[in-house]
């Protein structure tokens, strides 16, 4: 096995596959990437037996075909260190040695057998649905805050892709907060769904930002495969069923708060300064054309209250909300202004932007209130 590359391109494919890599693998052999050199044609692949991820790429020159696996952190550490030049890639089969030559040096490093890393089945049935890269990341980036960590609830630590054949839903829970990110223009062959662990959606999340071509998202029963540009990410789904969202979204609550979304986050964040350390709580009165947000902790006997303008007419309504949950929420709701729909203290509050960024998108955010006590 024997090519020529660039030192950085090299570099940045393999720092884009190597979020893959877990910090202590079952398995020795997925410390290091695979490099599989066919034709004119170098992949990379990195794995953590849950998630793999796949790119390829062309070198400048190939003498010799082959596969071997390469220590993941000594070359990413090492390419780091060099500016752009063509690097010599070498594999002696014989002494497992792999070899990267330039101009001024050289340096040496172990070789594994391809054998021994993990091969990753195709499906033989799957379901096919396509995203524009801009619509698939900010669905994730509308919803992944939201996602659960939970032991006992393994199915709210993913994002729900609940797929439609009028449109596409994206949803997070952990229980204590919600967000659908509904598009009315991706739509499927027919109703499927699947719920997509966390840590393949934060790689799409950093893999996105540069692709142009749209997603293909294949999945079965138990993975989902991703195809875009030049590469390829396999993951295991989350097993179970997702509870019934739709359910718990409220259809009518007849009071409605509309809010500069920037203002009401900065109040939240200033004043949950003074909450209590173990609750967080912050209450939010509601009252004619004003919202007092205000906290305090007794034992420390701190406090702090501001109040900002919206626009309400209705009865005072005083609600309790853990503060860090309505400033994400608040933080990840696009637009400059939100409705807060309310119905009385003991429901869930629905917040809304008033304008999305596109006519094509819905989101809808529900926060489950806290009992006031002090």
């Amino acid at each position: 096995m024997k090519f020529v590359v660039s030192s950085s391109e090299l570099l940045g494919r393999l720092q884009s596959v190597s979020r893959v890599i877990a910090s202590k693998n079952t398995l020795p052999i997925l410390d290091n990437f695979l490099f599989n050199l066919t034709g004119d044609s170098l992949t990379i692949t990195a794995s953590d037996l849950e998630t793999t991820l796949r790119t390829t790429m062309q070198p400048d020159s190939v003498t010799e075909e082959g596969s071997v696996a390469i220590p993941a952190r000594i070359l990413t550490d090492s390419l780091k260190e060099f500016p752009e030049q063509p690097l010599t890639f070498a594999f002696n089969k014989e002494q497992n040695i792999i070899e990267f030559t330039w101009s001024t040096g050289k340096f040496q490093v172990p070789g594994f057998p391809a054998e021994d890393y993990p091969q990753i089945k195709e499906p033989a049935e799957s379901t096919s649905i396509s995203f524009s890269p801009d619509v698939l990341l900010e669905g994730i980036n509308r919803t992944l805050f939201a996602a659960g960590d939970e032991e006992l609830r393994p199915v709210m630590n993913g994002i729900f892709f609940d797929l439609k054949q009028e449109a596409a839903n994206l949803v997070a829970s952990d229980s204590h907060k919600l967000v659908c990110y509904t598009r009315s223009d991706i739509t499927a062959p027919e109703d499927s769904s699947f719920i997509l662990p966390k840590k393949p959606a934060n790689i799409l999340k950093n893999l996105l930002v540069k692709i142009e071509d749209d997603i293909v998202i294949s999945y079965d029963k138990t993975n989902a495969f991703f195809s875009f540009g030049s590469y390829r990410m396999i993951c295991r789904l989350v097993e179970g069923n997702y509870p019934a969202y739709r359910s718990v979204i409220p259809q009518n609550n007849p009071n409605n708060i509309i809010a500069d979304r920037i203002e009401l986050m900065n109040a939240v964040r200033r004043v949950s300064v003074c909450s209590n350390q173990a609750t967080n709580l912050i209450k939010l009165l509601f009252s004619s054309n004003q919202i007092f947000v205000s906290a305090q902790d007794i034992e420390f006997r701190i406090a702090a209250q501001e109040r900002i303008s919206c626009q309400y007419e209705g009865p005072a309504i005083e609600m309790g909300f853990k503060s860090v949950f309505l400033a994400e929420i608040l933080a990840n709701l696009p637009g400059t202004e939100v409705n807060i729909a309310l119905s009385d203290p003991s429901r869930v509050g629905l917040v809304t932007p008033i304008t999305p960024d596109s006519e094509n998108e819905e989101i809808c955010a529900l926060i489950m209130p806290m009992m006031i006590t002090q």
